[in-house]
């Protein structure tokens, strides 16, 4: 019985952790006007966990897909960052 209840409790940690959520800065451009723009976006738990070069890979894509290049990866982190980052992603919160 307690091993039942190790394995149940183990499963639901690891559950847990799969749908951990990360999120990334950024900032990247369009030429021809220049236009800069600072963003968040939610990455992957593997983008997270491989850090600002991971998230590059994962969110260069997504960007290039809007007219956008990726200029760099500034950090990433977990939610306790959304807040204070909100107001200066402004309409790039989240979009990409």
């Amino acid at each position: 019985m307690t091993r039942l209840f190790l394995a149940a409790a183990l499963l639901l940690a690891l559950g847990g952790q799969a749908f951990a959520e990360c999120y990334a800065d950024y900032k990247a451009k369009q030429d021809d006007p220049l236009r800069l723009h600072y963003g968040v976006a939610q990455v992957s738990d593997a983008a997270c966990a491989g850090g600002p070069g991971a998230a590059a890979g994962e969110l260069a894509p997504r960007l290039a897909s809007g007219g956008w290049t990726l200029l760099n990866v500034l950090s990433v982190f977990g939610p306790e960052g959304l807040g204070e980052r909100r107001s200066s992603a402004g309409e790039y919160f989240l979009r990409f």
